[in-house]
Formats: C-alpha cells, structure tokens, sequence
C-alpha cells in the first residue's frame, strides 16, 4: 500500500463576464499608451515636414528676391544712360548727314578735303565709342521684317522679292545692350512674282 500523498488537482478560477471584462479593460489600458505614442510621433513627422517645406520656400523666395535684386542692379547700370544715349543719336545723325550733304568735289580739294577726313573720323569715333558703351546700330538692309526693331515707312512691290523683306533704310535704328533705343525705319517690299518666276504668253 503506498504512503504517497494524493496529488489535488489545481483549482482554475472561475472565469465570470467581471473578470473577462477586467482583463479585456487591462489589455486596452496596456495598449492605449502605444497607439497614443504612434500617432504623436506621426504628428511630429507631418509637422516636422511641413516645416521643413516652408523652410524651403522662404529660402528659395530668399534667392529670388536676391537674383532680381542682382539683375535690377545690372539693369541700372546697363540702361541708366538710355536718355542720354537717345540724344547723342539725333546729334550723331544730324552730323552724318551733314558729311553726307558735303558737296563730292569739294573732297578733292587740299584745303577741305582735309577737313572733311577729320569730320568722317570723327564721326567714326563717335560710332565706335557708342560701341562700347553696348550701343548698337542696326541697319537691316535686305533682312526680315522684325516689328521688334523696325518700323515701316513704306511699302513697295519689288519683283524677286518676297513680302516682307526690307529693301530701304531711311533712319537707323539703335539698341542698348540689346534693348531697343530706336526702331530703324524702314522700306518694305510687297512681294509678287519675281521676273524668273513671270509665265511666257508670247506662246
């Protein structure tokens, strides 16, 4: 007969709807301070980015304010003299076409032609200085029409020209680095048929 003890089986607590209830409320308890750590680290990210997307902007606004302050300043420098250089081109025309009204034989004589060589290097010069300051004559003889640059004086049909095309400068135009100073007026042909193109009806 043995002396061993009998084993009890161990007691399992009774599982009441209280209980399920107390432990389903401990789990969501357990839970609560995750979800609420995961959604502020995501409102920290979102506000951490839209931060660094303003930061952006204000730099980039920052560098265009900085790039137009740059080319307001080259512009000044480029254009200040556009009023100036407006009233040097009436006294360089006037002067051309004073040389040009000069009488060709008087050329020829040793005590005005010298004179005169003197005035023709002179306006040269004056053309050349223009140069380097950045203004520009512009003579477009034989060129497209460009309303940009040119102005229309005339119009005139011109056989073996196409329309459009400029056949006669009557005034020069000027620009400054590029900007317009003044239009350069000028003849325009009408175009037509030009005589290479003209049918033979002798047949």
């Amino acid at each position: 007969m043995s002396n061993e003890p009998e084993t009890q089986p161990e007691e399992t607590p009774d599982i009441t709807p209280e209980t399920q209830a107390d432990q389903a409320e401990a789990q969501s308890a357990d839970a609560a301070p995750a979800d609420l750590v995961a959604a502020k680290i995501k409102q920290l990210e979102a506000e951490a980015l839209d931060a660094k997307d303003k930061m952006m902007r204000a730099l980039a606004d920052a560098e265009n304010t900085r790039r137009r302050a740059v080319k307001d300043r080259e512009d000044a420098g480029k254009y200040a003299v556009s009023s100036f250089a407006r009233d040097l081109l009436d006294f360089s025309d006037n002067f051309h076409r004073a040389l040009a009204a000069i009488p060709k034989e008087l050329h020829d004589d040793e005590r005005v032609g010298s004179i005169i060589t003197g005035l023709e290097a002179m306006d040269a010069q004056l053309l050349k200085t223009f140069g380097k300051h950045g203004i520009k004559k512009i003579e477009p003889l034989d060129e497209t029409f460009n309303p940009n640059f040119h102005e229309v004086m005339f119009e005139a049909p011109v056989p073996g020209k196409p329309a459009g095309v400029v056949i006669q400068v009557v005034e020069a135009g000027y620009v400054l680095n590029d900007r317009l100073l003044r239009a350069a007026k000028v003849g325009v042909s009408k175009g037509g048929m030009g005589t290479d193109h003209q049918v033979d009806q002798s047949a």
